[in-house]
């Protein structure tokens, strides 16, 4: 009987002592630095992607969705099979080379662009491509971090990691907006890009030794991808996780697919304003994940994430009220109000997967959740995409504002509804029985 070797690396460090924490471990430094700037350009050119469909190319509300729903498509067929990869090679090679390649990807928007060539097909092509790369990035990225810090240490650096991402999508949206004012939609997009280099530097910094299993003790990539699944299946608390996202994600997706044309539209406000709202949203974010470990404390891991969903997410019902019934900036403070629970509630159950899936399985369980929860995201972005043009932008956010918040109800009929605190990792599945080694799999 083989056994799955996981990529070796040097047990991550222990856990820090001081004021200080984990800005005191280089290598974490190097990664945050990274990501928070990707993260900037990514909140910069996700806004510019959405303007220059409907500023510069006139996209209705079904394109902007076609678009949205392309950068997720790949995880319905890329998802499963990268995580068995990952799971073989270096995870910070992988995320390198994804790094160069997204600044190539986004960068030809604005080229395009000065050319004279821009149009929708290009925006769909580019969104399908740089989701395929982000498949195996994402991937990668998820099973790297325990690998750097001690499994003590992995709700700070999720806490730290996503109030650095939460505070570039604060001020990413806004420079979108100033950008596409100032020149053009397509500016933001070559921002976008450039930041992946910056992310690539940091990356290539970082000092953990990674070595792939060998190639005899490899199983072959079926039976590898049928490893993670099963785990995925069979554990209860993983499984509920992975329901409860890709509900939450078919809902927020459908709102994400109309919300610039409902701003745009429906409220009649400027783009450099479409901005202002995005990064006033942001700041939710920011506070949720500041938040999240402070909350957990107080009231438990899986506690904590209950109420994040069940009292603070529905404040999201006062967002299609805007322009009507409600000033925009209200239903933009409850809108962040609402993205504060959700981004809290990701930090929570993100850093409970990491310390609970076993080591040599982390990418394929990860990548077999993703597929199940992202799987739903082109669904509820064609989903909102279409429906913003039968029923309106606004009768959508109000249909899908509906769809997140049950979400909840997967929570409370699963066994973490009795729970304080998430469960410790569980032992890990014997091994398939296997046949000869599959050394061209």
């Amino acid at each position: 009987m083989t056994t799955t070797v996981p990529i070796e690396t040097p047990a991550p460090p222990d856990r820090p002592r001081g004021r200080w924490g984990l800005w005191a471990h280089g290598d974490f430094r190097r990664l945050w630095i990274g990501e928070t700037t990707s993260t900037l350009g990514t909140a910069v050119g996700g806004v510019a992607l959405s303007l220059v469909a409907v500023v510069t190319l006139g996209a209705g509300p079904l394109a902007v969705g076609v678009i949205n729903a392309a950068a997720w498509l790949p995880w319905l067929f890329l998802g499963l099979p990268a995580g068995a990869w990952v799971d073989r090679w270096p995870r910070l090679r992988v995320m390198l080379v994804c790094d160069l390649l997204l600044l190539a990807l986004f960068g030809s928007v604005p080229v395009a662009g000065w050319l004279g060539v821009l149009s929708l097909a290009q925006l769909a092509v580019v969104a399908l491509l740089t989701g395929a790369v982000k498949v195996f990035f994402s991937t990668a990225y998820g099973a790297l971090l325990p690998t750097l810090v001690a499994r003590a240490d992995l709700l700070e650096a999720n806490v730290k990691l996503r109030s650095g991402a939460s505070a570039a999508e604060i001020a990413g949206p806004g420079v979108a907006g100033l950008l596409s004012q100032a020149f053009g939609a397509a500016s933001g997009m070559l921002a976008d890009s450039l930041t992946y280099l910056v992310s690539a530097v940091c990356l290539r910094r970082i000092g953990t030794e990674e070595r792939p299993p060998p190639v005899s003790e490899r199983r072959g990539i079926p039976r590898e991808i049928g490893e993670g699944v099963r785990f995925l299946l069979r554990d209860p608390y993983l499984r509920t996780l992975a329901c409860f996202a890709a509900v939450g994600n078919l809902g927020l997706n459908g709102i994400q697919a109309v919300q610039t044309v409902f701003l745009v539209r429906s409220v009649g406000i400027e783009p450099g304003a479409v901005g202002g709202v995005f990064a006033l949203v942001s700041v939710g974010g920011l506070a949720g994940a500041m938040l999240a470990g402070r909350i957990a404390r107080r009231l438990g891991t899986a506690r904590a994430l209950l109420v994040c969903e069940l009292v603070v997410a529905p404040f999201i019902l006062l967002l299609p009220l805007a322009g009507e019934r409600l000033p925009l900036v209200v239903s933009a403070l409850a809108w962040a109000v609402a993205v504060c629970g959700v981004v809290a509630g990701n930090v929570l159950a993100g850093s409970f997967s990491q310390a609970y899936c076993p080591p040599e399985l982390i990418g394929r369980i990860r990548a077999s959740s993703a597929t199940v929860n992202y799987s739903a995201i082109p669904v509820g972005a064609l989903l909102g995409g279409w429906l913003g043009e039968v029923i309106g932008a606004r009768s959508t956010i109000w249909l899908m504002a509906g769809v997140l918040l049950s979400a909840g109800l997967v929570l409370l009929a699963s066994p973490l509804r009795g729970l304080r605190d998430f469960p410790t990792r569980p032992s890990a599945p014997a091994a398939d029985p296997a046949p000869a080694p599959d050394p061209a799999a």
